[in-house]
């Protein structure tokens, strides 16, 4: 295959992970935007997700007899809801009985990381698990090609994706653009950034903090167990699966800028084109380290971020 189908199939996977890594990332960008506190617990929700959209889908077409695609948007409901609840209720348990304190929500969320690791290994076994997509049609994809020395496009090499894959992309734009209309144009998204730019002020206006902060908490966790119920069908869900999504998680955040939602989204979208190409055509350690480097940059020439605000709490 020439360079230029190469380069395109390789932008078609960094696009996958980028969408999946924007939703992720975008739900520890907002946690930590309004409750100003690092979620270390993040990945474990992404893969708590992808765990529950595994046992949901699995049951349903096993127990009931159903197909794979009311499996799958059972689970597509099912497990970011319970993924969020799961998050309320440990917000409501550790995080408002330490005060939201950062130093100590650092070790609460590194200890809340392995209650759910190791509760989701007792549950569910240590095997790594398909998700059946609901529907996988293969698209080709027309690529220029010189017949008999005029151009015209054809499939000289089988070249092309999956329906699914392009639905992962779709749905994940959808999903932000919901996240953004939420935030910017509903009583509830105006709560939120009066409680993130003052929350002693908004508790003197009777808006309830902790319920504000718990209600966020548990979208977080949720837009992370999203991602991973797409992602799913195309990867396995295993109980040792949240530790690449929370490197990558934070290393948007940093990278777009603390508390940004829009700042992630264009980082995400920068570090997922980045490593899917860098991984076909080198490796997925050289994309990681590419990653890490852009880290540092940034942190040394712009610590606040590419959108970050200089000067943010």
């Amino acid at each position: 295959m020439e360079f230029g189908p190469h380069l395109v199939l390789a932008l078609l996977e960094g696009a996958i992970t980028a969408s999946v890594l924007a939703l992720t990332a975008a739900g520890l960008a907002l946690v930590f935007g309004i409750l100003r506190v690092v979620n270390v617990a993040h990945g474990e929700f992404f893969m708590l997700g992808a765990v529950l959209a595994w046992f949901v889908s699995t049951t349903l077409t096993e127990t009931f007899g159903t197909g794979p695609a009311i499996g799958f948007v059972a689970a597509l409901v099912i497990a970011p809801l319970a993924t969020g609840l799961v998050a309320i209720l440990a917000d409501r348990l550790v995080l408002r009985r330490i005060g939201y304190d950062p130093e100590r929500t650092i070790v609460a969320t590194i200890g809340l990381l392995y209650v759910l690791q190791q509760a989701t290994l007792m549950s569910f076994g240590p095997e790594a698990r398909p998700v059946e997509a609901p529907f996988n049609t293969r698209i080709a994809l027309p690529w220029p090609e010189r017949v008999d020395g005029e151009w015209v496009l054809g499939h000289p090499w089988g070249f092309g994706t999956t329906s699914y894959k392009l639905f992962v992309i779709g749905a994940a734009i959808v999903v932000l653009i919901g996240l953004w209309l939420l935030l910017r144009h509903t009583t509830l998204g105006l709560i939120m950034r009066a409680t993130e730019q003052d929350r002693d002020m908004a508790r003197a206006f009777g808006i309830p903090v902790t319920r504000v902060y718990a209600l966020v908490f548990g979208l977080g966790a949720a837009l992370a167990a999203l991602g991973a119920v797409l992602v799913v069908p195309v990867q396995q869900a295993h109980y040792l699966m949240g530790g690449d999504p929370l490197l990558l998680s934070f290393i948007v955040v940093i990278i777009g800028g603390l508390g940004s939602i829009g700042g992630t989204v264009v980082a995400a979208v920068l570090i997922g084109l980045t490593d899917g190409v860098v991984s076909v055509f080198f490796s997925a350690t050289l994309a990681k380290i590419i990653a890490t480097l852009l880290v540092a940059m940034v942190l040394v020439f712009r610590p606040q971020g590419l959108f970050g605000r200089a000067g943010s709490r």
